[in-house]
């Protein structure tokens, strides 16, 4: 899928990244970017993203972060040929390993990281109706269990290191019950499509021997106003300064 013809070359933080995507399949909006964004990483730290796709978390967060030495995890060849392809393009080392996230190759499982990152399949596969490309249904619906990538995560983390996960918000409870006793100082903050509704997203912090209480953050709002006008970009100014200027989320604001 190295052909000009089956990819896209998407801009994302308002032209500072450019991404290769195949045209059709799993192709990643929002979600990743909101990722990075609260990932508290520093320069010069280690960041491990399992199941990154074609890298846009990865290459969102570095953006912003110099320095950070930045492994990835994909399962399909397909998306991880286009995360090495996405780290020429932008400027950016990234090593990329094509392995399933319950069976690491030695080069990933000797390391131990600062940080480590993903957006999991938001669907339970025996819960929603498969996706006509093969691509598309394993990103949005793959066959491991939320519980094993936190178990990957976890064991991968240094200690007093950090897990930050983007979620659905209705897979909460089992996010909340996979962070067993290594995980602690958990944070949640809630992401609404507009103020007074429901929140449809989750992104999740933990912390590796952590102890401080839980800490449900305020959400944040994607959106202005009740309802979305035609042909306007209502995002609030917050969501504005993280999609287009790379900034950051900042975990208790």
């Amino acid at each position: 899928m190295n052909g000009s013809s089956e990819c896209s070359r998407d801009a994302f933080l308002g032209g500072r990244l450019h991404i290769f995507q195949p045209r059709k399949g799993y192709r990643a909006g929002v979600d990743p970017v909101l990722l990075a964004a609260a990932t508290p990483a520093t320069p010069g730290q280690s960041v491990l993203e399992l199941g990154c796709g074609a890298g846009v978390a990865s290459f969102c967060l570095a953006a912003r972060v110099a320095g950070l030495a930045l492994t990835g995890v994909e399962l399909q060849g397909v998306y991880a040929d286009l995360a090495r392809r996405n780290a020429m393009e932008n400027g950016t080392e990234m090593s990329v390993f094509e392995a399933d996230l319950r069976h690491l190759p030695g080069a990933v499982k000797e390391q131990t990281f600062d940080h480590v990152i993903a957006n999991p399949p938001y669907y339970e596969r025996h819960r929603s109706t498969a996706s006509d490309d093969a691509g598309r249904d394993v990103a949005l619906a793959g066959a491991t269990p939320l519980s094993d990538w936190i178990d990957a995560a976890t064991r991968r983390l240094k200690p007093k290191g950090y897990l930050t996960m983007i979620q659905k918000a209705d897979r909460l409870p089992d996010i909340m019950a996979a962070c067993d006793a290594r995980l602690g100082s958990l944070r949640v903050r809630p992401v609404q499509p507009r103020a007074g509704r429901a929140a449809e997203l989750v992104i999740l912090q933990a912390r590796k021997g952590g102890r401080a209480a839980f800490v449900l953050d305020a959400p944040l709002v994607m959106h202005e106003g009740a309802s979305h006008k035609y042909d306007c970009d209502d995002y609030t100014s917050q969501v504005v300064k993280i999609l287009r200027g790379g900034d950051a989320l900042p975990w208790g604001t």
